[in-house]
């Protein structure tokens, strides 16, 4: 009999509930680590727990201590889940930061580790044996925090547990209580790192509790996840809360993900996958990527979820991905939102599972004034896709400029409230003031609520302002993205103030595979006409090669990153116009 409850005990710590889970249910099935062509390893819960006890000695040996920050940089391996279990148990606090890949510049990776120990504290690196060059003369470096690289990967796990050691661990991994931080959780960027949020082990056991309810959660339930660990998306609902309810999950290597997206199909129709989560981006990469050979034997008929969030979701996006996959046994129903950010854990909103996302069809132009209208035949139209209504334990409003809280239907900032709130951004206590006021968050977030329901439909610093008009980079990325020649999905759309004007004027970068002169100017005519066609005058357009936009360490193309890069002027690559 497998005992699972949606409703956790909120004093335990998550090492004392994978520990409740392991003695329960020893030889449950906790992770299964995919890679493509292999035999999956497998993880059950006391063979995950007793490995991740041998790492916590070997990390106490070599030091670390509670509440130091231990940075995680390791690429997919099947023992990179005890290792973050053994730093936990420690009481120090684990930090999965992006292994640098080959379009990240070593200096732009060096600059965020340092960054990390200059700002939110870094004390210990655990990673591989090939970024000890890369990373030793920052620890050398003169006024470094960092204390010692450490290689996990190479420790020996045959001999058996220090019995001093372990005592000493337990004793300090029982002591810790639920309102003390257990993770830091940076948002995603491109080059360095992010606001450190520090969640505690009480407000990670409420979120889920509270999400584990809105996903309806259960023990027959399996996730199949590509999400990177590094991004609340994926560490929270795809690790955190399936290994704490003892639900199992299907890991496998982001960046063999987008070589080959079809691994996730294959994952879900070998180990009969339930739930999968797919950032909106995801949905294209899988409707038009895959070719049609390789989906022979897929079964996608086990998927009971398929859950979009941390981007405004797109309702041709949808579309696509149903069109493309039904025939292999996906469900229409099984399609589901989710809206929220690391500050809360993870989740403020979900749809409700199984029925229809409620979708409305408004006037682009209006909704640019902050006004709520339906589109009628005369109408630019906009279809704005709801992320849900808010799970148990979080309240939200919109307000506006002045922080004044705004009707229902009105455009505004999106401030929310949350019993699994963070501590604030460690030692960022500036940064933290700014985004907290008398317990509400300020989202950044710009939307609007309708019967209930949150409509997110673009961030506040990406908004351009036109003539004292607004407008979403968003909907003008949607238009170009159907653009004649233009690769869907690598396209950018941002602000360029004009001095001359005394405002600011639309540009657009996209990437293309054509190469001459009057093919690009083609393009660029289909990128104006599409501007066009939602009453929108692009001013600039940038052609780039493809694989040109810097993205997110959440697997997005940066706006502000790749607008900095285009500024410059010095890529020869970019054609403009």
């Amino acid at each position: 009999m497998i005992n699972f409850s949606l409703d956790l005990n909120e004093q335990k710590t998550l090492w004392q509930r994978w520990v409740y889970n392991a003695r329960n249910n020893p030889d449950r099935e906790a992770i299964v680590h995919w890679v493509a062509g292999e035999e999956p390893f497998r993880w059950n819960y006391k063979k995950l727990i007793d490995t991740a006890r041998k790492y916590s000695a070997f990390i106490k040996a070599a030091g670390v201590e509670k509440d130091q920050v231990c940075a995680i940089i390791i690429r997919h391996n099947p023992f990179f889940y005890p290792i973050y279990l053994g730093v936990s148990r420690t009481g120090a606090l684990p930090a999965v930061l992006a292994y640098p890949n080959p379009r990240l510049h070593p200096d732009k990776f060096r600059q965020g580790i340092e960054g990390m120990s200059q700002r939110s504290g870094l004390h210990y690196i655990l990673t591989e044996r090939e970024l000890e060059p890369l990373i030793t003369p920052l620890v050398e470096k003169p006024g470094s925090t960092i204390k010692k690289i450490l290689f996990p990967l190479e420790w020996a796990l045959d001999n058996e547990i220090d019995y001093k050691i372990d005592s000493e661990i337990e004793a300090v991994s029982n002591s810790i209580f639920s309102t003390e931080p257990v993770l830091l959780q940076h948002s995603s960027g491109t080059t360095g790192l992010q606001k450190p949020v520090m969640l505690s082990h009480l407000a990670i056991n409420r979120h889920i509790t509270a999400l584990g309810k809105a996903l309806k959660l259960t023990p027959e339930d399996k996730i199949v996840n590509w999400l990177p660990l590094y991004h609340d998306f994926g560490l929270i609902a795809a690790f955190l809360i399936p290994l704490t309810l003892g639900v199992p999950t299907v890991h496998m290597d982001p960046f063999q993900w987008v070589i080959a997206p079809v691994i996730l199909l294959e994952a879900i129709t070998k180990e009969k996958g339930t739930i999968t989560c797919l950032p909106n981006f995801a949905y294209n990469i899988m409707a038009d990527k895959i070719p049609d050979e390789e989906l022979r034997g897929i079964d996608l008929s086990s998927v009971r979820t398929v859950l979009n969030g941390s981007e405004p979701i797109r309702h041709y996006s949808h579309q696509r991905f149903v069109d493309r996959f039904s025939k292999y046994g996906l469900k229409p129903n099984v399609l589901a939102c989710v809206y929220g950010m690391a500050e809360i854990t993870m989740a403020l909103v979900v749809t409700e599972l199984g029925k229809p996302i409620t979708e409305l069809v408004v006037d682009r132009n209006e909704l640019a004034k902050g006004i709520l209208k339906f589109a009628d035949e005369y109408s630019v139209k906009r279809y704005c896709v709801s992320s849900g209504r808010l799970i148990e334990g979080c309240k939200a409003k919109v307000v506006d400029e002045n922080k004044n809280e705004l009707s229902t239907g009105s455009v505004g900032e999106f401030v929310v409230s949350s019993q699994s709130m963070f501590d604030g951004y460690r030692n960022y206590p500036e940064k933290t003031a700014e985004v907290l006021k008398e317990g509400w968050f300020l989202s950044g977030d710009y939307g609007f609520i309708y019967n209930d329901e949150f409509f997110v439909i673009g961030r506040k610093k990406d908004i351009i302002i036109v003539a004292g008009k607004n407008i979403y980079p968003e909907d003008i990325e949607d238009a170009v993205n159907q653009a004649q020649g233009v690769i869907p999905g690598r396209v950018i759309a941002f602000g360029q103030d004009d001095e001359t004007m005394g405002t600011e004027l639309v540009s657009v970068v996209a990437e293309t595979k054509v190469e001459t002169e009057a093919e690009k100017n083609k393009v660029r005519m289909a990128v104006l006409r599409a501007g066009m066609s939602i009453d929108v005058n692009i001013s600039k357009v940038y052609l780039v090669p493809p694989r040109w936009l810097i993205k997110s360490s959440a697997g997005k193309p940066s706006r502000k990153a790749n607008k900095e890069r285009l500024i410059e002027g010095t890529d020869p690559s970019v054609w403009s116009r």
